[in-house]
């Protein structure tokens, strides 16, 4: 590195040869030199490690060969397995000199804290699916994952360029939505690659034996009343709805997701673009409260509490369960894929629905699923063959073959209009790829694109949604062991929350606002500043203490 081939050996010898009470020690100097040259090395091998600001190459050189990595999620779905490896075979097929190492988590938080424990090394993978609140995270490095705007606008190899090999999207062919979703802080950090959002997943046969008729969008009220219906037992304990033992009217897998929707829907605060933390109000109090007393009749539970909500679902023993489109093939009694014995199974009639709302008239839902981001290397070359990968994934073949595997949507019009997918979207056949409750989750996302919505990206966001989760979390715990769920016990918990997840510390640092902004310093470039004053404050010790011994002697 430049830093360290600066070397202190000759510095001695700029310093004047005089009497030792008139100047500073040399060895003093040699020490304070030498921690100057340890930081400065400490503080190289963090951050950017050489890398600059990436700039689009002129051309791809083609006469090199480059080798990149591609960290993946997959469920332990192997079809989604085999989708990348034909991905990756056929873009290799297109582009010779480059080959895709896949690397597969089933966990993206997984994937989240090995690219920040990589960060610090400079091995970062080169493609890597994750979550815009990642990547805020990401950011708080130097130039550590690649602005894509000059890519995408790049007239050669950005979307829809004249020198990419195969039939990928232009710009306008990206359902803008889910693109806006990707950017940030003035630029685009991701290209969006898969679409979900949450569904209401209904067992209708219940729900018409307990005396109530299913609306097209729920309420909240409509799901709290039934819930509390279906959750009363008779004298033997057992509960009538569903002549078992066991009853869970309604569970919900994520518990952020549920926190951060309510909110919005009230229009109650959250977080500010800013950064600004909103999210311990009285809105928040209140639902707490209603979620609490719902919890205590045993009417609602939790996924981190009781179990996937799709098994409760599949055995009889709940009646709504809300999760992913991308889980709608395990949902109802025929579903693909089941988690649960044979003998456990109770058949029923699925309907699907959008999540529970406070105004059916403006129905508001949270959008996610995964996108693909860039990260930044020395070689503009690098990135530049990692990134004719990113825009494959975004190809026709690919984006319908993965959409089949589950309720996910493609994010391209140039593929949802394709006579392939609509056919695949519209089909009757009944069969595993097209399994009514999935293709249900599909279209319910297609027809309310619109009322999705995002939280705010920023450094910190992704703790922020944790702690919404862990509000929920925390009260039906506490009630399901017997505790007061009253103003004393919820101000004791957003002290806890607020403490667990640095909550003061987020508000006021999303360092990511456009314009002249950039942010706080890295920890490398706060350490060489704290490390320069305190060598120039011993230095200025020193000599002020021969100084005055030579203002004694005169």
């Amino acid at each position: 590195m430049k830093i360290r081939e600066q070397g202190t050996g000759n510095r001695e010898q700029e310093w004047p040869r005089a009497r030792s009470e008139e100047v500073v020690s040399p060895r003093l100097i040699s020490l304070s030199l030498l921690f100057v040259f340890l930081v400065l090395a400490l503080a190289g091998c963090h951050g950017s490690v050489g890398r600059t600001d990436f700039q689009v190459p002129g051309a791809f050189d083609e006469s090199r060969h480059f080798e990149i990595t591609f960290w993946a999620k997959n469920d332990t779905n192997k079809t989604q397995t085999d989708i990348y490896k034909r991905a990756i075979a056929d873009f290799e097929a297109l582009y010779p000199n480059i080959t895709v190492s896949l690397k597969l988590y089933t966990d993206y938080g997984r994937i989240y804290n090995d690219v920040i424990t990589n960060i610090s090394t400079d091995t970062t993978p080169n493609v890597c699916i994750t979550y815009p609140d990642h990547i805020a995270t990401y950011l708080t490095g130097d130039n550590v994952v690649v602005p894509l705007d000059g890519l995408m606008d790049d007239a050669r190899y950005g979307l829809g360029g004249s020198e990419v090999r195969y039939d990928g999207p232009a710009k306008d062919e990206i359902i803008p939505r889910f693109l806006e979703e990707c950017a940030f802080g003035g630029h685009t950090y991701a290209l969006p690659y898969m679409r979900s959002t949450e569904a209401m997943y209904i067992n209708k046969t219940f729900v018409e034996a307990l005396g109530y008729e299913l609306p097209d969008v729920l309420t909240w009220d409509f799901v709290w009343e039934v819930s509390e219906a279906a959750a009363k037992k008779d004298a033997d304990g057992i509960y009538p709805v569903n002549g078992q033992k066991v009853m869970i009217p309604f569970i919900y897998k994520s518990t952020d997701n549920m926190m951060i929707q309510m909110l919005r829907q009230l229009g109650a605060g959250y977080s500010t673009d800013a950064g600004e933390v909103l999210l311990l109000n009285d809105t928040t109090t209140g639902l707490l409260a209603e979620i609490a007393a719902h919890a205590k009749s045993g009417a609602f539970s939790t996924f981190k509490i009781s179990s996937y909500p799709a098994n409760f679902l599949n055995a009889g023993q709940c009646i709504f369960a809300v999760d992913s489109t991308a889980g709608a093939t395990w949902m109802g009694s025929q579903a693909p894929l089941l988690d649960i014995a044979p003998e456990n199974i109770v058949q029923f009639e699925t309907a699907v629905r959008p999540v529970p709302q406070f105004d059916p008239a403006h129905p508001q839902m949270i959008s996610q699923g995964p996108s693909v981001c860039v990260f930044n290397k020395k070689d503009p070359q690098e990135v530049l063959a990692s990134w004719l990968f990113v825009q494959y994934l975004l190809t026709n073949d690919v984006q319908i073959a993965y959409s089949e595997t589950e309720g996910y949507v493609p994010v391209t019009s140039k593929a949802r209009e394709t006579e392939e997918y609509q056919g695949y979207l519209n089909s009757d056949a009944g069969d595993a790829l097209h399994y009514p409750v999935k293709l249900a989750a599909a279209r319910l996302l297609l027809a309310n694109t619109e009322n999705t919505f995002t939280t705010p990206v920023f450094n910190g966001s992704a703790s922020l949604r944790d702690a919404a989760g862990q509000l929920i979390e925390s009260v039906v715990k506490s009630v399901r062991r017997r505790q007061t769920v009253d103003d004393a016990f919820i101000e004791k918990l957003y002290g806890d929350i607020s403490s667990l997840y640095r909550l003061n510390q987020i508000s006021g640092r999303a360092g990511m606002t456009s314009g002249g902004d950039l942010g706080p310093l890295p920890a490398g470039s706060k350490a060489l500043l704290i490390a320069l004053a305190a060598v120039w404050a011993l230095l200025g010790a020193f000599a002020a203490r021969n100084w005055l011994k030579n203002k004694k002697k005169q």
